[in-house]
């Protein structure tokens, strides 16, 4: 019986997933974004990228959230148009120079898969729809789930650090956090599971600092959230004038698995980064994070993987370009 519940739970997670994925997005101008688009005009594109990722991959064990943050920051500024990647002549005024992007990185594997790609197919696939491709590869090699990818987007032409001011920050409160996410588009389910791609990767204790020390600008005071079990094991991680650079797993005891032990951990006091325990001290999102705990989960409940999938989807159709707007740049970096 519950090797038939099991496979009953694989169909229904292969369907929820490809239901959203398989569908596509009408964009400005009757333009569409597809899954397949470059299936005629580069059609291994996709396994390029794919390649690049996997080694990539081999020499770094760290490559799977560093690509999934990458997109993430990517769509989440002016949408997802490939401008984190951008080096202005100016280096300071560079997007990827913003504050709210500090430790993001990649770039190099995205230049060495858009190089092979451009090879096979110049002039037709565009930077975005790479990072969104090599993001979506980097979840399933931390054993995450499949989805497939919309494609069709273009690349912008605009670098500018200033466009970042509003990125999500670890000391937002869940309001602001709920706000920055509705105003892309984004819902608050979507805020919990996209949250929830910190179930791999690591954080530097530079940003631990205010949460384990200075608690909302209080000298000496902890985040009272923190489970009292936890908070001398970060402290001991972190410790105050400590070494920022440290670093520490942002799921603690799954860090090179993409699983739900991110929320679990959310649920009892065990979230690393203060964004991440806020998910929990509202009733919208509470709500979302506990749906995947309930008495009938795994085998009726909501499926977190079926469900981060579709938040992927979600948010690579954020503010993207087509058709005649934007560009296709030959190198990533350059507005060429």
């Amino acid at each position: 019986m519950a090797a038939l519940r099991k496979e009953y739970l694989v169909v229904i997670i292969i369907i929820i997933i490809s239901s959203a994925s398989s569908s596509y997005l009408v964009c400005s101008q009757g333009q569409v974004l597809r899954v397949g688009f470059y299936s005629n005009s580069c059609p291994n594109a996709e396994a390029i990228v794919r390649r690049v990722v996997s080694e990539a991959a081999a020499s770094d064990e760290n490559t799977a959230p560093i690509l999934l943050r990458l997109h993430f920051h990517d769509c989440f500024v002016q949408g997802c148009d490939g401008s984190i990647l951008i080096e202005n002549d100016d280096a300071s005024s560079d997007e990827r120079r913003a504050d709210g992007h500090q430790g993001v990185r990649g770039f190099e594997i995205i230049e060495r898969a858009k190089s092979e790609v451009e090879a096979a197919c110049p002039n037709i696939v565009s930077c975005a729809d790479i990072v969104a491709l090599a993001a979506r590869d980097a979840v399933l090699l931390a054993k995450g789930p499949s989805y497939e990818v919309e494609t069709g987007r273009r690349d912008g032409l605009v670098s500018n650090v200033r466009m970042a001011d509003g990125m999500p920050d670890v000391t937002d409160s869940i309001q602001t956090l709920k706000s920055k996410f509705f105003h892309k588009g984004l819902t608050d389910k979507d805020l919990v599971l996209l949250t929830a791609a910190h179930t791999i990767g690591t954080s530097a204790c530079f940003f631990m600092e205010p949460r384990l020390y200075n608690f909302r600008g209080a000298p000496g005071i902890s985040d009272p959230s923190i489970n009292p079990v936890f908070l001398p094991e970060l402290k001991s991680t972190c410790p105050q004038n400590g070494d920022v650079n440290v670093r520490l797993a942002m799921d603690r005891g799954s860090l090179h698995t993409f699983d739900k032990q991110i929320l679990e951990n959310i649920r009892g006091g065990f979230a690393v980064l203060q964004s991440d325990a806020t998910l929990y001290q509202d009733a919208a999102t509470r709500s979302v994070v506990d749906s995947y705990f309930g008495a009938l989960n795994p085998f009726f409940g909501p499926s977190f993987e079926a469900d981060f999938a579709v938040s992927m989807v979600r948010l690579g159709r954020t503010g993207v370009l087509t058709g005649s707007q934007g560009t296709i740049r030959r190198v990533c970096k350059s507005f060429n």
